[in-house]
């Protein structure tokens, strides 16, 4: 058994769950703020990677720091854009003439589903109000446009864990369990939630990949 041994208190490894929620409010992409659990990003451009989408739908846009970090991944492989939905267009200026990311203001309930016609490989991302009701609705209004072997990922199911989900009618988690016991053309892909251990990540079970 190795035994810890340390030289000083600067050597010490010490931190949970808690200490990386608290830091993930400081992440930042290329100068923007993008919350976002270190874990997930390496998980995200695996996924893009391995599915190479031509359309990702990201619901919840907030300051643009995760549309901008995707739009830089599909540059990178050459193909893709990006629709990011929100209610409120507070996204950062820098943003506006990135010819990969398109901006909606309607939030998902009044995106056109038309929109996404015409694309092959859609991976769809919800970073919205993580409340149950709405969770469970985007799921059924989003799901039929993807793919078999690509992703619909339902984010910040850890609110769980951080026992806040009571203040989210249940949340992302409860909104996952209901979808999969309707709906058997997804199933939550372990690859992903267990990378760096039993679901170590903040999209607790949210991994959804599509079968059949």
């Amino acid at each position: 058994m190795l035994k810890k041994v340390f030289k000083s208190k600067d050597e010490k490894v010490d931190f949970d769950l808690n200490s990386i929620y608290l830091g993930h409010y400081n992440v930042t992409y290329r100068g923007i703020s993008t919350p976002r659990a270190p874990f997930d990003y390496v998980i995200y451009q695996m996924i893009i990677h391995e599915i190479k989408p031509d359309l990702i739908i990201e619901i919840g846009t907030l300051n643009g720091g995760s549309a901008y970090y995707m739009s830089d991944l599909l540059e990178l492989s050459g193909n893709g854009i990006i629709h990011t939905i929100d209610i409120s267009n507070n996204h950062s200026p820098i943003l506006n003439n990135n010819k990969r990311i398109e901006f909606y203001y309607k939030g998902w309930q009044g995106y056109d589903l038309k929109k996404a016609s015409g694309f092959k490989k859609i991976l769809v991302v919800d970073d919205g109000s993580h409340q149950f009701q709405e969770t469970y609705d985007a799921l059924i209004k989003f799901s039929p446009l993807v793919g078999v072997d690509s992703y619909y990922i339902v984010e910040d199911g850890i609110v769980d864990a951080l026992n806040t989900h009571h203040n989210l009618n249940g949340g992302p988690l409860k909104a996952i369990r209901k979808f999969l016991k309707e709906n058997n053309n997804f199933r939550v892909e372990r690859k992903w939630c267990d990378f760096f251990g039993n679901n170590a990540t903040f999209n607790v079970n949210g991994f959804l990949k599509r079968i059949k």
